[in-house]
């Protein structure tokens, strides 16, 4: 992947995501899950979990750019971040939604759950590619078990729906989630 592309502002980098491909390596078995929703959180941006400062915690959303920041939402839902921009300035694309290519075999579909749903969410992507705080910190790679691969085709501007983010309260206004149109492993429309 070209590291140029992951060093900018995760402003620019989340719609360029939409339609990468994420991968999990687990036990050998690779999975692929298309990305189809992200949002953009930044240094100058109140909703960032650096926006303050620099804590243990959230040390990892200042890595270098190609790096995962890893959290835990709720005491029980993990959530995927890839870090952007430079090295010390916190800025990362949350991956919001995929659609993933194979169910992987512990994932148990509820009666009226629909296997295009499995990753539709942060933390049932996590859940369902066994992303947790372990992955905190590491750099995007084959090598790791977690890696990106680029899109086939880039996305026509018309395929990308751009609205306001869920789930936060402060910057709650910034359009700075993005998702592709008409998607069915989109979380929410």
């Amino acid at each position: 992947m070209d590291k140029e592309f992951l060093a900018r502002s995760a402003d620019l980098v989340a719609p360029d995501l939409l339609g990468y491909t994420l991968v999990r390596k687990i036990g050998g078995v690779e999975y692929r899950g298309l990305i189809v929703e992200t949002e953009a959180y930044t240094a100058d941006d109140p909703a960032c979990h650096g926006y303050r400062r620099k804590t243990p915690r959230n040390q990892a959303i200042f890595g270098k750019p190609g790096s995962v920041y890893v959290y835990l939402i709720y005491g029980m839902y993990h959530c995927l971040n890839i870090v952007t921009d430079v090295e010390d300035v916190c800025s990362a694309v949350l991956i919001r939604a995929l659609a993933l290519d194979k169910i992987p075999a512990w994932v148990t579909l509820g009666k009226k759950e629909k296997p295009d749903r499995v990753a539709a969410g942060p933390g049932k992507l996590c859940r369902a590619l066994q992303i947790d705080r372990q992955l905190d910190g590491i750099m995007l790679k084959p090598g790791a078990g977690l890696w990106l691969e680029p899109a086939s085709d880039r996305l026509k501007p018309a395929e990308i729906y751009q609205t306001t983010r869920i789930g936060i309260t402060q910057g709650a206004e910034i359009p700075w989630r993005w998702y592709i149109k008409e998607h069915p492993a989109v979380s929410k429309k």
